[in-house]
This record gives structure tokens, C-alpha cells and sequence, in this order.
């Protein structure tokens, strides 16, 4: 069994979060490569992941995806989940998002009280994502953007406790990880780079967060007519909003770091089952 795990070539080998993942997945029998998207692979699976240049060439890396014969996740699942917008069509089924407006380009902007967010609908790593309260500022930026954008106001509760990421395999909870915040005032500092560095550490989620984080896949699975196992990954990535409620801010379908690195071999021992289980299939 042949895997390629996907990246850029910034990052050919990745950021270093998969090396013990390589590992378990070498011992249990899979042979795993790196390379960077754009060319031909050979593979039996290709697994997405730090493929992060992807924002600025999204038409040709969608091509390429297409051209890939057995892609995690699936085509349908990175054409859906590349676009922010998605937060949009799961508001409309119910789950509980942080409120997201979609401005096009050309479009006049209207942007709520206090402090909010402003950052590209196609993106990757809060490259292009500002924090304002400053209307004029906020719309100069979208202007610079010059893409589709997202506003969404500013979640207070993430300065003083972040955000809480529920990593799933094959639809099935593995373990979740805790976010520092991504955002000062202005610009995110990886304006000019891949991403910003996370400052992660291992949490357990509430009931409710992991309720929500449920709730989510169920729905996304739904949206795109699959099964949650369908998912070889998923990152459920919740915030506080100001009633104490959880909130969803992304679900992570495409390249999301998964938090390896503070796992040791236990989520890579989940992880490497839910991709033989795939291959097998």
C-alpha cells in the first residue's frame, strides 16, 4: 500500500508535525512519500496535507485534485471546504457558527459594532485575516484583498481562552488540542508567509463542544451526500461566544494540522487504521 502525503514546496517534508505518524504508518505496512502537489502521483491514496500555497493558485490546485485517482478527502469535500462560505450553508442547517457575512468583491461592506474580522473566504493559516474596529481601516483592507471576503465580529473569549480543536479519523473522535490566539489588532503576522506559528497544547472538550463538533459532521456529511467515515480527517475548530454557548469557527476538511506532536502514538495509531481501513474500501 502506497500513500503520498501532499504538501507544497515550501514545506516538501511538511512542518514536522507527521514525522511519528510516518513512523506508525512505515510499521504497520504503509509506505508513505512526501510531494509536493502539482505533479503526477502515483499512489493508492494521497492525503492532503501541508499544502498550503494552494489560497493563490486554487483553480489549479482543484485541477490538480481532480486529476488524482483516490484523494482524502474527497474532491467534493476540498472543492466545498477550500471556501469559507461553507459556514454560511451550515448556519442554514442549524449549527451554531460564528455569525459570518460573505462580501464580494466590488460589494459595499457593512461591518457590526465593536471589534470583527475581516479575512479571504479561500485561505489558509489566518494569511489575510485583520482584526478592526476602525470601518475605514477594515474597508481598505477588504479593497486590498481584491477577493471574496468573510466578516465575522470579533470573539473576545478567544484573548483569554482561544480556541478548542476536535480532531476526527474516518468519523470517529481521536483527541482535541488547545489554540492560542491567532489574532492581535491589524494584520495577522503570516501576511508575508505560509502560516502563523500555533501555539497548541492538549485539552479534553466540554460536552457541549464536543456536541457541536457532532453536530457538524453530521450536517457537513449531509450537505455533501457522504458518510462521516467518509472523512478520513476532520478538525472541528470551536470558540466561546458571549453567552458561554460554543461556537463553530472552521471545520478543517482540506490541510489541517492535526496535532501529532502532542499525541505521541496514539492518535498515529488511530490515524494509520482509519487510512488501511480506507484503502481497503
Amino acid at each position: 500500500m502506497r500513500v503520498v502525503f501532499a504538501s507544497c514546496a515550501a514545506l516538501p517534508k511538511g512542518d514536522g508535525d507527521e514525522d511519528n505518524l510516518v513512523e506508525v504508518l512505515r510499521r504497520d505496512g504503509v509506505d508513505v512519500e512526501w510531494q509536493p502537489w502539482g505533479d503526477a502521483v502515483d499512489a493508492d491514496l494521497v492525503v492532503l496535507r501541508t499544502t498550503w500555497d494552494y489560497p493563490e493558485r486554487l483553480g489549479e490546485f482543484l485541477a490538480w485534485c481532480e486529476s488524482v485517482p483516490v484523494l482524502a478527502n474527497p474532491l467534493p469535500v476540498v472543492r466545498w471546504n477550500t471556501d469559507k462560505s461553507y459556514l454560511v450553508d451550515l448556519e442554514e442547517r442549524g449549527v451554531a457558527v460564528v455569525p459570518t457575512t460573505v462580501v464580494e468583491p466590488g460589494e459595499e461592506p457593512h461591518f457590526p459594532d465593536g471589534e470583527f474580522v475581516v479575512k479571504p473566504a479561500v485561505g489558509a493559516g489566518s494569511r489575510g485575516a485583520g482584526r478592526f474596529t476602525d470601518h475605514a481601516a477594515a474597508r481598505a483592507h477588504f479593497e486590498a484583498l481584491g477577493v471574496k471576503a468573510l466578516v465575522q465580529p470579533y470573539q473576545s473569549s478567544v484573548d483569554a481562552h482561544g480556541e478548542t480543536a476536535l480532531v476526527f479519523f474516518a468519523g470517529e473522535y481521536s483527541h482535541s488540542f488547545h489554540k492560542g490566539p491567532m489574532l492581535g489588532r491589524g494584520l495577522a503576522e503570516s501576511e508575508s508567509g505560509l502560516y502563523v506559528e500555533e501555539r497548541l497544547r492538549g485539552i479534553e472538550p466540554t460536552a457541549r463542544q464536543t456536541e457541536l463538533a457532532n453536530q457538524v459532521l453530521d450536517v457537513a456529511a449531509e450537505l455533501l451526500s457522504l458518510r462521516r467515515q467518509d472523512f478520513l480527517y476532520a478538525r472541528v475548530d470551536v470558540v466561546e461566544g458571549g453567552n458561554g454557548e460554543p461556537l463553530l469557527l472552521e471545520l478543517e476538511l482540506t490541510e489541517p494540522s492535526l496535532g501529532f506532536k502532542l499525541t505521541g502514538e496514539e492518535a498515529a495509531g488511530r490515524f494509520s487504521a482509519a487510512v488501511r481501513q480506507a484503502m481497503s474500501r
